[in-house]
């Protein structure tokens, strides 16, 4: 691709892009064949940078921003087990009713080994990110205690 067709392509993008990404993107566009769908590719490109910018930032250091901290396997993991808990105590009821059977069946058992399971995961996390984003942390441990009160109320309530 010639280089005026390559500064064209990389002046559709926002300004804060270009200057992060634009002298190294013009060259990779130079490089590339000469290709319609190349360049369609990077005008839907613009036009989503636009829409939707890229927040950028040091690449070698950690976001702690709350939507990344929450999306992270040890903060995800444990509200997912609980949620799964409370999904198998309302399908238990759904199906059996909420009379308290003599003996534990394996809806039960499942229950305690999501519950207790999650405390070590939910451990590692406050550990690793306290020190890091606090805010953020707590906020994602208020969350998943939201979530495990979730689960363990219709059990007391019920009396399961």
């Amino acid at each position: 691709m010639n280089r005026a067709i390559a500064r064209v392509l990389t002046s559709l993008y926002p300004r804060a892009w270009k200057d992060r990404y634009g002298a190294e993107f013009e060259v990779h566009l130079e490089a590339e064949s000469v290709d319609i769908s190349t360049a369609i590719n990077v005008i839907c490109s613009a036009v989503g940078e636009r829409l939707f910018p890229t927040i950028g930032g040091p690449m070698d250091q950690h976001s702690s921003s709350f939507g990344t901290v929450v999306r992270l396997p040890s903060a995800f993991i444990p509200m997912a087990m609980s949620l799964t808990a409370l999904a198998l105590v309302l399908i238990h009821i759904s199906v059996f009713g909420a009379a308290r059977e003599a003996d534990e069946g394996p809806t039960a058992h499942l229950w305690q080994i999501l519950m207790a399971g999650q405390l070590p995961v939910l451990a590692f996390f406050a550990i690793k990110w306290l020190p890091r984003a606090p805010r953020q942390t707590l906020y994602v441990i208020a969350l998943q205690a939201g979530a495990a009160l979730a689960s363990i109320a219709p059990v007391l309530f019920l009396k399961l």
